[in-house]
């Protein structure tokens, strides 16, 4: 392993690179969508329909359908369009942040409150 690599990883992260920016390049354009609330409302008639429409792979439109962001980081997704796609739901990204550690919300809260201080 190079040191540049070895640099760039941070355990239990996925980095987003121009790896996950390629691989993700659909799933993250489908979660810009989410800008618009017709299309918003279009993905909660037919989920399955609007994720072929955007061509997301199995792995893609599994974690869309599981709601797991630590899969959909995996599978390309950047955490700024993941955001829109939660939007949909009513989560925000303290939510998102309390799936990625294992925490329910309050406690990743009190855990960036504690970090301020």
């Amino acid at each position: 392993m190079t040191d540049s690599k070895r640099s760039r990883e941070i355990p239990g992260t996925t980095l987003f690179d121009s790896v996950q920016a390629r691989k993700g390049y659909a799933l993250n354009k489908m979660c810009f969508s989410f800008n618009s609330a017709d299309n918003r409302a279009e993905f909660l008639r037919d989920e399955d329909a609007y994720c072929a429409r955007y061509g997301l792979n199995e792995t893609q439109s599994a974690a869309i359908r599981k709601r797991n962001v630590l899969d959909l980081l995996a599978a390309g997704g950047n955490v700024y369009y993941l955001a829109k796609f939660a939007g949909i739901f009513g989560l925000d990204v303290q939510d998102i942040g309390a799936q990625q550690t294992g925490m329910s919300k309050d406690a990743f809260k009190a855990r960036l409150v504690a970090a301020g201080n």
